[in-house]
């Protein structure tokens, strides 16, 4: 996907002034990605990208320089090993007007040592995380972003399908998990992570996949993603091995009601924690609350895990363009659970789904 840095500047800037930030300090990470298409190698030399209200630079190890200058025009900073990064980070400050900044917006997934150097620099200034700046924009998914992840949509349905077909007794997860991973790397997506829970495994929501054979009668968890053009996918769907256990079907009927319910709350508007009542408040009144142990949904985009989180305290405003999961779940120990997973993107008028897979219960035959 081609990034249009100076467009994407420019929003920063706008977000930068409408929340009065001097600076806004990003590491080599999936914000420096989202602003540049790319980013520096990343190791305990401190690199920031660092950005003011008019100009922006780079603090660049040496080391890293020549690689990095094909991929930007960006002005460096230079600083070598056998000098350190102090004189280095004041020049870069000093060059952007940021040395007397009083606001600094750091990106939380900097390592703590990159953050007290530059908050050492400036002394007295404030300091705050991305949401309002660089985060805020990042939830809201353009046209190319939204292209790559129905892409990687589609490669995780047919995942799961091909998981589906090969479900037989006496396997286990962990070969389930092999060939779910190998059709993820024949479509040239790189697996990112692969749960399956056969029985009472189900019962746990992100259950280590390991070597329970899948026995008749089980119901199991497959929940998967990979990842291909920097951009992931994510689905969970189920299936039961032959006849379903005892109760199956009236909660899977619960929990599609729980999705069906979400997707409905989910409106531009609407607070996060509002769509995250309405997958709860069905499978509260059905009398399983107490077995729904996670939120309903995360944002997702670059990183696997990312804003807008869909919580019951969540204050976030659902806007169009945002891109989540709605994936309610039933977890009942020693028997099984149950997770269905939508990841959808948020239109003017509701949520677009990403994925073509029914959410039926598949049963492989025995």
């Amino acid at each position: 996907m081609t990034i249009d840095t100076a467009k994407r500047l420019a929003a920063l800037r706008e977000r930068m002034r409408a929340t009065d930030t001097d600076l806004v300090a990003i590491a080599p990470g999936s914000h420096m990605d989202w602003l540049l298409g790319f980013h520096p190698h990343p190791d305990e030399r401190p690199c920031l990208l660092l950005v003011a209200r008019e100009k922006e630079t780079f603090l660049m190890p040496v080391l890293n320089a020549e690689g990095t200058r094909e991929c930007t025009d960006i002005g460096f900073h230079n600083w070598a090993d056998a000098d350190g990064p102090d004189a280095a980070l004041t020049a870069a400050l000093a060059d952007i007007g940021a040395a007397q900044a009083k606001k600094v917006v750091l990106d939380e997934t900097m390592r703590a040592d990159f953050a007290l150097l530059l908050l050492g620099a400036l002394p007295g200034a404030q300091h705050a995380f991305t949401a309002d700046t660089i985060g805020a924009l990042r939830m809201r998914k353009d046209a190319g972003e939204y292209a790559k992840l129905k892409m990687n949509a589609g490669i995780a349905d047919r995942a799961m399908q091909k998981a589906f077909a090969s479900i037989r007794v006496g396997m286990s997860e962990r070969e389930l998990a092999e060939i779910i991973r190998g059709h993820f790397s024949s479509e040239g997506a790189a697996p990112a992570f692969w749960i399956v829970g056969a029985g009472q495994n189900g019962a746990f929501p992100h259950h280590q996949t390991g070597e329970r054979k899948l026995a008749e009668g089980d119901a199991v968890v497959v929940d998967i993603g990979g990842r291909k053009s920097g951009f992931p996918s994510d689905i969970t769907r189920m299936a039961v091995v032959g006849r379903p256990p005892e109760g199956y079907g009236q909660i899977h009927t619960i929990v599609e009601r729980a999705v069906q319910a979400a997707l409905k709350a989910a409106r531009p508007g609407v607070k996060a924690r509002d769509v995250d009542a309405a997958a709860r408040g069905v499978i509260a009144d059905a009398g399983y609350g107490e077995f729904f142990v996670h939120r309903t949904g995360h944002g997702m985009g670059i990183d696997g895990h990312e804003p807008p989180y869909v919580t019951a305290t969540s204050e976030t405003v659902l806007e169009e363009g945002m891109v989540f999961s709605i994936e309610p779940g039933i977890y009942l120990p020693g028997r099984f659970g149950i997770r269905l997973e939508e990841i959808v993107i948020l239109r003017e008028d509701g949520p677009e789904i990403l994925s073509e897979l029914p959410r039926e219960v598949h049963v492989a035959q025995v």
